[in-house]
């Protein structure tokens, strides 16, 4: 096995010459501005990406250095084109080096997916043999499984030959304080009591003793209890209810005579 690692741009780029020489021969190799539109097509491609002419000059001058592209130029043509050299380099099947390339141009993929998006590539006979394949670019260290994760009915497969798919970030440790949990319980209440008096005469009837649990049902009825207390009016000796004019406990000045 080679060891080779390629950056995101140098992957999309060969991805894109592997994808051309598989699927338009007639019109492979290809040239830097054919080739910066096949990296920035918005079709078949995850990410989509807008790659000017310097970022394709300098991921081809990588590939080159690996050994996994070269250029040509044919008789009585001015313009230099670009090949894929990666199946001799990598030793890979025709099957291999579908799957390779789409998961260069795609990232993350399940198995039923690659076999579907393989067609123009190569046809594979069965689900089992894309398996097959995927597990040989496994061992050859080229692929990944990625265990399925919650809300996906497949595991995927993604290349390993890609910084950033071979190295995948970590999420940083929180750093964050955990906020408390408010306690609902409440602080003891102190006791307390309510001295209920006659509101003519000021005298003190009952002491009640008031706590957390004594609610406003309570003390309102405790208040009609007391407005049926019959009460004397001291100079006119008349019955009065609930102590109308009379809170203060002394008799109405407008009843003397």
């Amino acid at each position: 096995m080679t060891a080779v690692l390629l950056s995101p741009e140098e992957a999309r780029v060969l991805g894109c010459l592997m994808e051309k020489a598989a699927t338009t021969p007639d019109n492979y190799p290809l040239s830097v501005n054919a080739l910066l539109n096949a990296c920035n097509q918005t079709t078949n491609r995850d990410p989509v990406v807008s790659f000017d002419e310097a970022t394709v000059e300098r991921a081809l001058h990588g590939l080159r250095t690996k050994d996994l592209s070269r250029r040509v130029r044919a008789t009585g043509q001015r313009v230099v084109k670009h090949r894929h050299v990666v199946d001799e380099t990598l030793q890979l099947t025709v099957p291999e080096f579908a799957l390779l390339g789409l998961l260069l141009l795609r990232g993350g993929q399940t198995a039923g997916a690659l076999k579907q998006r393989a067609e123009r590539w190569h046809s594979f006979r069965s689900l089992e043999d894309v398996d097959a394949t995927l597990a040989r670019l496994q061992e050859r260290g080229f692929a990944v499984r990625l265990e399925r994760q919650p809300g996906q009915k497949e595991a995927r497969w993604q290349s390993s030959i890609v910084a950033d798919d071979a190295h995948p970030p970590e999420a940083p440790p929180s750093t964050e304080a955990v906020a408390p949990v408010p306690s609902f319980e409440q602080a003891p209440v102190a006791p307390r009591t309510l001295d209920v008096r006659n509101p003519a005469t000021g005298e003190l009837v009952r002491s009640v003793a008031v706590t957390a649990g004594v609610g406003s049902a309570y003390l309102r009825r405790a208040g009609r209890n007391l407005a049926r207390v019959p009460i004397v009016a001291c100079r006119r000796r008349r019955r009065v209810c609930g102590g109308d004019n009379l809170g203060d406990g002394k008799a109405d000045p407008s009843s003397a005579r």
